[in-house]
């Protein structure tokens, strides 16, 4: 059960937590395509291939294994890659990211979030801690959150313990006093669970719980967490 009382903080998951992430990453990738197909055209028909793509990921991820927190070093590094094994020339690989990057930062926000992270942000401050590259100042909701960490910026990715407590100490608080918020049975709750934070497990879509540890509350909506805390 939740310990309300004790709550002075929320950590909060934004992938498939706010928005739902595939459909992003599907319409960043044509933008991408689109690009390569105007800028470096052998690239962009070497990379229609899932495949091709898939051994791109592979190589890039074997190559710079101390990277793999840092989505964004791996989708360029990806990219580079690809042009260079098609002929063309890598150094494309940098605004052909920032094409890709700027289609990611386009979310489609649940139809909760917005009202969800209002009535939050107005009793809590909250801190979003993600593995992904959403940037919450470029999707316009950097005024709900007192701060952001993400794998990139810790170094590491959740469930390990020092992301969380990174953003513990960019709160000044102890785990103890935080909650928190995400759609990822591992990586967000036992992740959290393991460094002493209350959890909230966001399950949109019905999903049955697997895990030993168990959540202090599942809710299917920002709504339905706000209806826990209220």
């Amino acid at each position: 059960m939740l310990q309300i009382s004790k709550i002075k903080a929320i950590t909060l998951d934004l992938d498939d937590t706010l928005w739902p992430i595939w459909p992003t990453i599907e319409r960043a990738e044509k933008r991408l395509l689109a690009w390569l197909e105007d800028h470096a055209p052998a690239t962009a028909t070497l990379m229609q291939s899932p495949h091709v793509r898939q051994e791109l990921r592979l190589e890039t991820h074997a190559q710079w294994p101390h990277l793999h927190h840092d989505l964004n070093a791996m989708r360029r590094e990806s990219i580079r890659l690809g042009l260079l094994r098609a002929g063309e020339d890598g150094a494309l690989a940098e605004p052909a990211f920032e094409e890709f990057f700027d289609a990611r930062m386009q979310v489609t926000l649940f139809g909760d979030a917005l009202a969800g992270l209002e009535w939050l942000s107005q009793r809590y401050p909250i801190v979003a801690v993600s593995n992904g590259t959403a940037d919450i100042q470029r999707i316009g909701i950097g005024q709900y959150f007192v701060g952001s960490i993400n794998a990139r910026d810790a170094g590491v990715g959740k469930p390990d313990a020092r992301i969380f407590l990174a953003a513990a100490q960019q709160l000044g608080l102890e785990p103890q006093q935080i909650l928190h918020v995400g759609d990822d049975a591992q990586l967000d709750v036992v992740g959290a669970l393991n460094v002493g934070m209350q959890t909230v497990w966001i399950n949109r879509e019905d999903h049955l719980w697997s895990l030993a540890q168990q959540p202090h509350a599942t809710a299917t909506s920002m709504l339905e967490l706000c209806d826990l805390l209220a």
